[in-house]
C-alpha cells in the first residue's frame, strides 16, 4: 500500500503527462483508494454496460433458434435411450418419453442467413445484429439453482450477482441512479428471489435495485405528506453526522456504504420520477416499442432500458417470468413470443441509430432450454427443463455480428460443437467489458472469488 506522499507525487506526475494518459491512469489511482483494485483495468473495453434480457422459466430453443427436422420427422417415437440414459428430467416420468417436433417453421433471415423461427419475426428482422450461441450448457437443471449459476456462476446462495460484479469493478457512470437496475415482467408462476441480484459477499451499495411497474418505481422515493424536500436534506445531514461518527470510530465499511445509499436515494428523488415516465417518450418511439405508459409489461420495460443505458447504468437486467412451459407449449411460447419479439427488435434498432449499440452488450436467455421430448400429449403437451444443450444471443458491445456459434446434435440434446459453458459465456461477457476473469477478484472468508469460480475461458469467435 503506497504512503499519502507516495500518492501525491504519482498525482503530480499524471497530472504533468498527455492528458489521456494521465486522466486513465489517475481514474485508476482513485479506483484504488476506493477499494477497487487498479489492476482490474487492464483491457481496452469494447463495452460499457450490459442489458440482460433474462427469459425466467427456459425458453425452447428447438421451437426458437435452434432447428431441428429431425424432430418433426420423428415426432410421436421414443427418443433414442442412449441419448437419455441416466439422466433425471424435472418433470418427465415416461421411461420413454416421446420425441415432439417443434409446431413452428424455421426460415434464414437476413445477409447472414441464420436461421430463426417464426415466433420471432421481428426479431429476425435484426438478426445480422446478433451473435446465436447454440451450444450453452449449464449444470443445474431445477429453476433456482440454474437461476442462480446463471447470474451468479454459483449454484449457492449468498454469491454476487454478475450485475453487482460490475458496479463494484467498473463503478456508475451517473452518480444519480444505482448502476445495477432490475425490471420485472411477465406472468407471476415462478418467483424471483433477491439473491438473483444480490450483491452477496460486495459491499451492499452493489446490489440490484429494482425499479418497479405500477405505483412509486422505487418504494418511499416519494416524501410523505408534510416532509418538504428542505427538511429532508436536514434529516439526512443528521444521520450522516451520526453514521460517520460511528464509522469513524468502527471503521465499518457498511456504515459508509449506507451513508452513500441515503445520499444516492436523495438524489434518486429527483432523477427517478422523471427517468421513468415514459409518457415524455414521443409517441411514434412508444409505438415502435409497443409500448403503454402505466401498463406494467415487458415493452415498457424495454424502452426503459434504453432510457436507463443512455444515462450510464451499468447493468440493466429485464427479467420476463412465464417462459417454464411445461404444458400447452403452443399456446405458452406464442404468447410470450409475441409480448416480447417487437420489443426486443426496437430495442436493437433503437440503440444502433442512437449510437449505442457499439459499446452496449445486450445478452438474450433463460437458465436452460426445454427438452426434445414432449412432457404429455397433444395440445395440452410441452417441453421439460433441459440444461445439456440450449442457446442465447448476445449483440452489440464487441460481439461479432451475424453468426451462429457452436451446435446441439440432430435432436438438440447435447452441445457437440465449440460447446459453451456458463462460466466461459461470462468470461466473455467481462472481456468485452474490459475485465479479465482471473484477475477479476474479491477476497472473502480467507480466499480469492470470482464470477467464473471454477474455470471458464473466452470464446474468442463471438468477439468482433
Amino acid at each position: 500500500m503506497n504512503s499519502p506522499g507516495h500518492d501525491i507525487t504519482r498525482r503530480q506526475l499524471l497530472g504533468r503527462a498527455p492528458l489521456a494518459l494521465g486522466s486513465v491512469a489517475l481514474a485508476s489511482l482513485c479506483r484504488a483508494e476506493q477499494g477497487v483494485p487498479a489492476s482490474l483495468c487492464h483491457l481496452a473495453p469494447r463495452a460499457r454496460r450490459v442489458i440482460y434480457l433474462f427469459m425466467s422459466g427456459g425458453p425452447s430453443h428447438v421451437d426458437t433458434f435452434d432447428p431441428k427436422p429431425v424432430l418433426s420427422e420423428r415426432h410421436g417415437q421414443e427418443m433414442p435411450p442412449e441419448l437419455i440414459k441416466n439422466h433425471e428430467f424435472a418433470m418427465i416420468k415416461e421411461a420413454r418419453p416421446k420425441i415432439k417436433g417443434s409446431p413452428w417453421t424455421f426460415q434464414p433471415r437476413g445477409q447472414s442467413g441464420t436461421e430463426v423461427s417464426n415466433l420471432f419475426p421481428n426479431v429476425g428482422k435484426v438478426i445480422d445484429e446478433i451473435a446465436v450461441i447454440r451450444s450453452l450448457h449449464t449444470d443445474s437443471f431445477n429453476h433456482d439453482p440454474a437461476v442462480m449459476f446463471m447470474n451468479t456462476g454459483s449454484v449457492r446462495f449468498g454469491r454476487p450477482a454478475m450485475g453487482s460484479w460490475l458496479s463494484y469493478g467498473l463503478g456508475s457512470e451517473n452518480s444519480d441512479l444505482p448502476s445495477f437496475i432490475v425490471l420485472v415482467s411477465g406472468q407471476n408462476r415462478q418467483p424471483l428471489l433477491d439473491s438473483y441480484w444480490g450483491a452477496g459477499f460486495l459491499p451492499s451499495e452493489h446490489q440490484g435495485t429494482t425499479f418497479r411497474t405500477s405505483g412509486d418505481p422505487v418504494l418511499h422515493i416519494t416524501n410523505p405528506p408534510g416532509v418538504s424536500r428542505s427538511e429532508r436534506r436536514r434529516q439526512l445531514d443528521l444521520l450522516k453526522w451520526m453514521n460517520q461518527r460511528r464509522h469513524d470510530a468502527v471503521n465499518d465499511p457498511e456504515i459508509a456504504t449506507r451513508i452513500a445509499q441515503y445520499e444516492l436515494a436523495y438524489r434518486m428523488q429527483v432523477a427517478v420520477p422523471e427517468l421513468t415516465d415514459i409518457s415524455s417518450e414521443p409517441e411514434s418511439v412508444r409505438q415502435f416499442y409497443g409500448a403503454e405508459p402505466g401498463k406494467a409489461s415487458f415493452a415498457n420495460n424495454c424502452l426503459l432500458a434504453r432510457k436507463l443505458a443512455e444515462r450510464g447504468v451499468r447493468f440493466i437486467q429485464l427479467y420476463d417470468k412465464g417462459w417454464d412451459s411445461h404444458g400447452s407449449i403452443r399456446k405458452e411460447h406464442t404468447t410470450r413470443c409475441q409480448s416480447v419479439d417487437q420489443a426486443i427488435s426496437a430495442l436493437l434498432m433503437d440503440l444502433r441509430q442512437r449510437g449505442l449499440l457499439d459499446d452496449t452488450l445486450v445478452i438474450w436467455g433463460g437458465e436452460f432450454g426445454r427438452t426434445p421430448m414432449s412432457q404429455g400429449s397433444g395440445e395440452g403437451a410441452g417441453r421439460d427443463h433441459h440444461p445439456h444443450g440450449f442457446t442465447m444471443w448476445l449483440a452489440g458491445g464487441g460481439i461479432r455480428p451475424g453468426i451462429v456459434h457452436g451446435a446441439t446434435d440432430e435432436f438438440g440434446y447435447f452441445a457437440r460443437e465449440d460447446k459453451v459453458h456458463v462460466h466461459d459465456l461470462h468470461a466473455t461477457l467481462l472481456h468485452c467489458l474490459g475485465l479479465r476473469h482471473r484477475d477479476f477478484t474479491f477476497h472473502h472468508q480467507g480466499r480469492d472469488f470470482r464470477l467464473t469460480d471454477e474455470f471458464g475461458k473466452v470464446v474468442s469467435p463471438l468477439l468482433g
